[in-house]
């Protein structure tokens, strides 16, 4: 029979456990913590003798104090020293949330993201929340936004529906870049009834004109079931690995997929996806078993 000392020391130790874990969650996944988390595969068709290293930082979510300039210049640092042959920014730069002290300027973000560097460039596309936080944008119905001009203000190259070939060592490649799956927000204030997307895949792929492996970049993984086998590989980010992930599972995926891409290396008839847990945080500042993370592919 349990005594009314052992009963408070058990209901003391449990709501100590509570604001430990609690801490955790707010304070030192989210804020402390960053995983470099590596993959390596040959996909179908891939070129031989063509070694490409990929680096790739998603959902950066700018804003204080969850993630101010200066963690994301350390953040640019780290990647920096990763080997990467080419830099990938997989969209979400803009904060996503309201518990904030200070929303950072694009300019402050995209400062720091100037500093990252590869042999073979920095390559960025778009996501839903740099699109649903300019209203300007909205309003238009597309076009830039302040996302778009801010990354290519500081020489990154931003893909829209675009393609660009690059090479290594003689060997060709293409990264392909889709604009937003979620770009414009329904609602009478913007003459629209349902979420729109701006994404153009097959316009996208249209553009390569030769049979050099194909890298695309997709902010959402909900694009996958439709990629062709043409694509050696589709990164991608949005789901933040889940943000919040209980023995491999997460309650809320931002996925009309649920679990299906949550995160990680995913293969399906013959296709590869690998999905970024993200480095920031969106609705609610906190991460519980989904660190941030870079992610590093090794190709070949």
């Amino acid at each position: 029979m349990i005594t009314r000392r052992g009963l408070l020391k058990l209901i003391g130790g449990s709501v100590g456990g509570m604001m430990g874990l609690g801490g955790y969650a707010f304070a030192f996944e989210p804020l402390v913590r960053l995983n470099v988390t590596r993959y390596t595969l040959t996909p179908p068709g891939w070129t031989p003798g063509l070694k490409l290293r990929i680096v790739a930082l998603a959902d950066i979510h700018a804003c204080e104090p969850w993630m101010p300039v200066d963690r994301i210049a350390s953040i640019c640092a780290h990647a920096n020293t990763l080997g990467g042959d080419v830099m990938v920014l997989l969209g979400d730069y803009a904060s996503g949330m309201t518990l904030v002290t200070r929303h950072v300027h694009s300019s402050e973000w995209a400062k720091a993201f100037a500093t990252l560097t590869a042999p073979l460039g920095v390559h960025a596309i778009l996501g839903n929340h740099d699109w649903w936080e300019d209203e300007a944008a909205q309003r238009a119905g597309g076009g830039d936004t302040v996302g778009h001009r801010s990354l290519r203000d500081v020489g990154i190259s931003v893909y829209g529906n675009k393609a660009g070939r690059l090479e290594k060592e003689g060997h060709g490649f293409w990264i392909a870049g889709l604009e937003d799956q979620l770009a414009l927000l329904p609602g009478k204030k913007w003459g629209r009834q349902r979420m729109t997307g701006l994404d153009d895949l097959n316009g996208t792929l249209a553009q390569i004109d030769d049979d050099a492996p194909v890298i695309l970049l997709a902010h959402e993984p909900d694009i996958f079931p439709r990629v062709p086998k043409r694509v050696s590989l589709t990164l991608s980010g949005h789901t933040h690995g889940g943000q919040v992930r209980f023995l491999g599972y997460s309650p809320v995926v931002p996925s009309r997929f649920g679990d299906r891409y949550v995160y990680g290396h995913v293969v399906e008839d013959d296709c590869n996806i690998i999905v970024s847990g993200g480095l920031g945080c969106s609705i609610a500042p906190i991460r519980f078993g989904s660190p941030p993370e870079i992610v590093v592919v090794d190709l070949g």
